[in-house]
């Protein structure tokens, strides 16, 4: 599930709605390690674009 989610948001994230949207389903449909791999993979690939909306999310999903 964790590679689809990479997958979708590496494609969305033209658009930061769209990216904000899929992020929040990635967050609710990933559990305990592989949340931590994803917000890891997030800050590294997207951080430079969309540091407000991943600190957001994530911090919601705790």
């Amino acid at each position: 599930m964790l590679e689809y989610f990479k997958t979708i948001l590496a494609k969305v994230s033209f658009d930061k709605k769209l990216f904000e949207k899929e992020l929040r389903k990635a967050i609710h449909s990933v559990i305990g390690e592989e949340l931590e791999e994803l917000k890891r993979w997030c800050y590294a690939k997207f951080g430079h674009l969309y540091g407000n909306v991943l600190k957001e999310q994530f911090l919601l999903a705790v």
